[in-house]
């Protein structure tokens, strides 16, 4: 019998803003997850005095609003463009 993947394991389309930061194709939720911190980072988006606030660039924006937003909101806010 087949182990049963979790909803982090289970393959998720990406919508078209979200494509922009992770790349093309379906991937899990955990791989996601990874490419857009990887984003972050890459493009220093952290603020400097908390790094728990993320501050997005235009094309990060797009998928988590423009404000500033904390890695836990982050998730959920990504998560709206997956299917």
């Amino acid at each position: 019998m087949a182990e049963k993947k979790n909803a982090l394991q289970q393959p998720v389309k990406v919508s078209g803003d979200l494509q922009e930061i992770v790349g093309k194709g379906e991937m899990t939720r955990a791989q996601v997850t990874s490419k857009v911190w990887e984003y972050i980072k890459k493009h220093d988006l952290q603020k400097a005095s908390d790094k728990r606030v993320i501050q997005p660039d235009d094309k990060l924006g797009k998928v988590i609003g423009k404000d500033e937003i904390s890695m836990f909101k982050m998730t959920a806010a990504v998560s709206k463009h997956l299917s």
